[in-house]
């Protein structure tokens, strides 16, 4: 990348004489000229304006007003690095104006030269606080991967401006992945303190204690956010996953249909919704059709292949129909072997089936993996002295 800082030496055959004359006389011809320049801008004839103002540049003189017009006028053209130079060289002869560093920051930034666009933030708020420098050089913070500096900076401009939503945004977005769920729950309340019916910032809140898994205050964050009329995908979906964890299925089934009716390419969401139908004892016929929607939607993702299996086979298996149920368990074992209690609930299915053999099998299998002494174990254990006696009877 290139920067768009100029050399001393650049500077220097700017100046020529390396020292600034004294501001040109405000002849009549100047100020139409420079007037004639602005017009031609305000058009956007920007190599017009440059042209008109290139002759007022005279050998060894500083003529501020004129530059500053030039700089803007590279700027609007689009020469990113001839304007941030031109400004560098009315930042050295006019250090008192603030304007030239922060369009020296605008420069940097929108050439991706984050880094020296944040330093140049810090240089101007270490003389001048100004909001937006801050969030700027946060921006730039976090464009760079410095997240922790970004953050500071988010957090400075949000001192001298607390009710500024975009920054906030930004600040708990960076918190949200570093997964400081207490740092966002206390930025965004401070902010909705001031704001308390912001409908962009409270979800970000929702969204942490959601993640946090205090579900209980996620639910009141989404149902007021619902009340006052806002519809959106991460509404209901999380809506509903809060209403699912604080045992209301039936609720969160609606919420979860309200989501997949804005949004229905997620397999996961189709199984969320078929598994709390499921919680509140809806027949098989109305859990399999989005069973079948999440089977014919999914990637190759061996964990949500295994737990769509797992509801069908427990949809089977609470209508005691054993033999459907089986070959589900089956594949939610064969593609999630840490799912080792499918090996139980198979050998249960066959048991009933009268199956002694392959029910002995699976439990035996079973065994291998639970832990002896507990409630699966001796179940099991159990189990297979039953089947060891009738098959002993068959034999």
């Amino acid at each position: 990348m290139k920067s768009f800082v100029l050399s001393l030496a650049v500077l220097a055959a700017a100046l020529l004489s390396g020292v600034a004359a004294a501001q040109p006389a405000d002849s009549l011809a100047r100020r139409a000229a420079l007037a004639e320049a602005r017009y031609l801008k305000s058009i956007y004839k920007t190599d017009a304006a440059i042209e008109k103002l290139s002759t007022l540049v005279a050998p060894g003189a500083f003529d501020e007003e004129v530059l500053a017009e030039l700089a803007d006028c590279h700027f609007q053209n689009g020469d990113y690095e001839t304007a941030a130079g031109t400004y560098q060289m009315l930042s050295l002869q006019a250090p008192q104006n603030v304007l030239y560093r922060i369009k020296q920051m605008q420069l940097a930034f929108r050439m991706k030269d984050y880094l020296a666009c944040a330093k140049i933030g810090r240089d101007v708020l270490a003389t001048d606080s100004i909001p937006a420098v801050a969030a700027l050089a946060g921006d730039a913070y976090n464009l760079a991967g410095r997240a922790d500096s970004a953050l500071l900076c988010y957090r400075q401009a949000l001192v001298l401006k607390p009710r500024n939503e975009t920054v906030v945004s930004k600040a708990a977005n960076i918190l949200l992945a570093e997964k400081n769920y207490d740092g966002v729950i206390g930025l965004t309340g401070a902010y909705l303190a001031l704001d308390p019916d912001n409908i962009n910032v409270a979800p970000i809140q929702g969204l942490a204690w959601y993640l946090k898994g205090i579900y209980d205050s996620s639910l009141v964050v989404f149902q007021k956010l619902e009340d006052r009329g806002l519809d959106s995908y991460p509404l209901h979906y999380y809506l509903g996953q809060s209403l699912w964890h604080t045992d209301a299925p039936k609720a969160a089934d609606r919420e979860l249909q309200q989501a997949w009716a804005i949004d229905s390419a997620d397999a996961s969401l189709a199984l969320s919704i078929a598994t709390v139908k499921s919680e509140y004892h809806r027949p098989l016929r109305e859990i399999r059709p989005w069973l079948d929607k999440a089977m014919q939607m999914i990637q190759p993702d061996s964990s949500l292949v295994s737990r769509i299996h797992q509801q069908y086979g427990l949809g089977y298996y609470r209508l005691q129909q054993f033999d459907l149920a089986i070959p589900h368990y089956q594949e939610a074992y064969r593609y999630n072997p840490k799912f080792t209690s499918a090996l139980s609930t198979i050998a249960y299915c066959y048991e009933q089936q009268k199956q002694y053999r392959k029910a002995l099998e699976y439990y035996e299998r079973y065994l291998k993996f639970v832990k002896p002494g507990s409630k699966g174990y001796e179940f099991a254990r159990k189990s297979i002295e039953f089947l060891k006696g009738e098959l002993f009877m068959e034999d």
